[in-house]
């Protein structure tokens, strides 16, 4: 990304983010959780699902599941049925039960609060590691890209790559770190209310429209 061209994506992330802040001055994630074991959890299922599904299995789940250790002795069988509702469910039951283990062995049984710590676990990858350690703990490591921040991302030009771990290198080079956190919160809540990916009045979207006017 040359001078200009970085120039140019700061002023369009600018732009774009003005909008945002104007439709979501107060935004937080869509998951609910009550600790940071528990955002873990549900980002986790959240993986090819709604956050209204995911909400709606934790509901359950985090009555039956109070501690860590419950599900680190889960029967795996018994788990899979308690998630069966989600996609995946018998992947996602096993990383969720293993990292339970890891925490457990590893962490002192407290939920890593460093990325490299977050990859060790099982199932997660820089996405679901950004979601917890910006969510719950406050720490900017980096930006989460998920299949909205992916697509207005490349719609709005603020990246050439397709890969998410390259597109959230470019963000991170024209989002201030200060934005870290509630700017893809923002645009991933964009995508669900005003431009969704599927057959709509795009030139009417917000974003779409403010962008024609300047």
């Amino acid at each position: 990304m040359d001078d200009l061209s970085l120039k140019n994506r700061k002023k369009t992330f600018s732009k774009i983010n003005k909008i945002l802040k104007n439709l979501y001055p107060q935004i937080k994630i869509a998951l609910n959780f009550s600790n940071p074991w528990e955002l873990l959890v549900s980002t986790i299922l959240s993986a090819q699902a709604t956050d209204k599904k995911v909400n709606e299995i934790t509901l359950d789940l985090f009555k039956k599941y109070k501690t860590i250790e419950d599900y680190a002795r889960a029967d795996l069988k018994e788990f899979e049925r308690d998630i069966s509702k989600i996609n995946y469910y018998k992947t996602k039951a096993k990383n969720i039960i293993e990292s339970a283990k890891i925490i457990l062995e590893k962490f002192n049984g407290q939920v890593p609060q460093t990325m490299e710590e977050m990859l060790e676990l099982k199932g997660v990858g820089r996405k679901t590691a950004n979601v917890v350690l910006s969510n719950a703990f406050y720490k900017d490591y980096g930006i989460v890209v998920d299949t909205h921040v992916k697509r207005f991302a490349l719609m709005y030009h603020l990246t050439n790559y397709s890969d998410p771990l390259k597109i959230e290198q470019d963000l991170m080079k024209i989002v201030p770190k200060k934005e870290w956190r509630e700017f893809p919160l923002r645009l991933i809540s964009y995508g669900r209310d005003y431009c969704p990916n599927r057959t709509h009045d795009h030139q009417n979207c917000p974003i779409e429209k403010a962008l024609r006017k300047t």
